[in-house]
């Protein structure tokens, strides 16, 4: 990938972080149309972000006392905080307003605003309840970690391709995933796969696992 497409890439995810923030001040969502079942991850995150972010104020706050004999300094490093600060909640923001969506045609996976990826309910083989906290690199898995973990396994028929945030593509065959609700994003991904398959016994018989 180029230097100029990285940079793209970059401005875009800074883009939608910023919206991010707009949306979760007015307390809506990115993406989830009519009839589709949001899955909020973001909890599982909340407590992390919000201390770091307290962190980031009360450390302002000292600079910018503590600079107070060197004003270019002292203002320079308070625009740097107060992005800074900004970012935080942005990450936050952004895990709010852009939940993973399940609809009737797939099921839409989101690492808040830096990457994304859709799985046609078609290609899901299994899905069950697994918490797992962070691991090491596995060829074909996608991990999708909040603090540290995943809680939703889903096992496909065929690969999918997901796109990091620099444009890097992979061949993932197996995606873990968080969810605030596991066990039941889990009965509602497994019933979207029954409904799109038209065979209820035969997937369910498939998907049942944890």
């Amino acid at each position: 990938m180029s230097r100029g497409d990285a940079l793209r890439r970059l401005a875009a995810h800074e883009a939608r972080w910023l919206t991010g923030l707009w949306w979760w001040v007015a307390r809506r969502r990115i993406g989830v149309g009519a009839g589709e079942r949001a899955l909020p991850y973001a909890a599982g995150q909340a407590a992390m972000v919000y201390g770091l972010t307290f962190v980031c104020v009360v450390e302002t706050v000292g600079l910018h006392v503590m600079l107070a004999g060197a004003p270019v300094a002292r203002w320079v490093l308070l625009a740097v905080d107060v992005y800074t600060v900004l970012m935080m909640l942005g990450f936050q923001a952004s895990a709010v307003t852009r939940p993973h969506v399940l609809g009737a045609q797939g099921l839409l996976l989101r690492d808040g605003a830096r990457r994304e990826i859709r799985i046609p309910l078609q290609r899901i083989a299994s899905v069950g309840h697994d918490l797992r906290f962070s691991e090491k690199r596995e060829e074909g898995v996608l991990h999708m970690a909040v603090g540290g973990q995943t809680s939703v396994t889903v096992e496909l028929a065929e690969p999918v391709v997901a796109v990091r945030l620099l444009g890097r593509r992979e061949v993932v065959r197996t995606v873990r995933f968080h969810a605030d609700d596991a066990r039941g994003a889990v009965a509602a991904v497994r019933a979207a796969v029954t409904a799109a398959a038209g065979s209820g016994p035969r997937v369910g018989e498939a998907a049942i696992r944890g």
